[in-house]
């Protein structure tokens, strides 16, 4: 009786170990964020935004894990929502407003505080909408996204000028332009998509493998490209598909895609927009 005791005792143990390990990829996202917050304050911009951007792999990693090990929990829903907030909304925001903005005066710390906003305002409406329908492409630009462009966009003007920008109209314009595209419903590619088993994801996932081997060329340069053009790569479907067509086609169904687990009672689907 006592071995068996023993045996559930050690399985609990393992069970409760298999839940923490997503839990803690995703306090090591907030940890970043929260170090880019300290560091834009103290000055230091481009470490701060390679801090926001070491946030992203975290939150890539947490999602992975708990569908690996099954360690999903409606706890962990919630606190990987309230982890995105911070650090790709709240975090890029005051980085926007200490590097770039502030000699806008009202205008600038508004335009940081729209960026915060409607990042919020995507992770709300992406919860609402991820139990009832899944989609093949994101509504909107994803706030990791958002918060990668605006890190990115730091390290390569560090790069090419070494010195933080002055009454810069574009940065200006960046930021309400990202602001937007969060909360409009612009498509954006999703990686639900891929099927591994599926020969065409295979050539996906070597496409991959190259433009990883071009970062590494020339690391500053090419994940701003990448960045970029992965915010505008929506406005240019649409425009396609409005030029082709006259509207877009319907946002498609993943029927053949493996659902995310299902908890009870239903929560807010984690948005893994990596």
């Amino acid at each position: 009786m006592k071995l068996r005791e023993r045996r559930i005792s050690r399985k609990e143990g393992i069970k409760k170990g298999v839940y923490l390990l997503p839990n803690l990829c995703t306090t090591a996202s907030l940890f970043c964020g929260f170090f880019a917050v300290i560091k834009s304050f103290h000055g230091e911009f481009v470490l701060a935004a390679w801090a926001i951007l070491l946030a992203g792999l975290f939150d890539m990693f947490d999602g992975r894990l708990a569908r690996l090990t099954r360690g999903a929990s409606q706890f962990g829903i919630e606190y990987d929502s309230l982890v995105d907030l911070a650090s790709f909304g709240l975090a890029p925001g005051i980085l926007l407003y200490s590097w770039a903005l502030h000699d806008f005066s009202r205008v600038g710390w508004m335009a940081s505080f729209l960026f915060f906003a409607c990042g919020a305002l995507r992770l709300a409406r992406y919860n609402v909408q991820a139990e009832s329908v899944e989609y093949k492409f994101f509504q909107g630009l994803p706030i990791p996204m958002a918060a990668y462009v605006v890190a990115t966009t730091v390290i390569f003007y560090d790069q090419q000028f070494a010195i933080p920008p002055r009454h810069n109209y574009w940065i200006l314009g960046m930021t309400f332009a990202l602001a937007l595209l969060m909360v409009s419903t612009v498509r954006y590619f999703s990686s639900k998509q891929f099927d591994l088993k599926n020969r065409r994801s295979f050539f996906i996932l070597v496409a991959a493998a190259g433009a990883i081997a071009i970062i590494a060329w020339e690391p500053q340069i090419m994940i701003w490209v990448l960045s970029i053009l992965y915010a505008v790569s929506g406005p240019l479907d649409e425009l396609y598909w409005w030029i082709r067509q006259g509207k877009r086609p319907e946002n498609i169904l993943l029927e053949k895609v493996a659902k995310p687990i299902t908890l009870v009672p239903k929560g807010p689907s984690k948005e893994n927009q990596g």
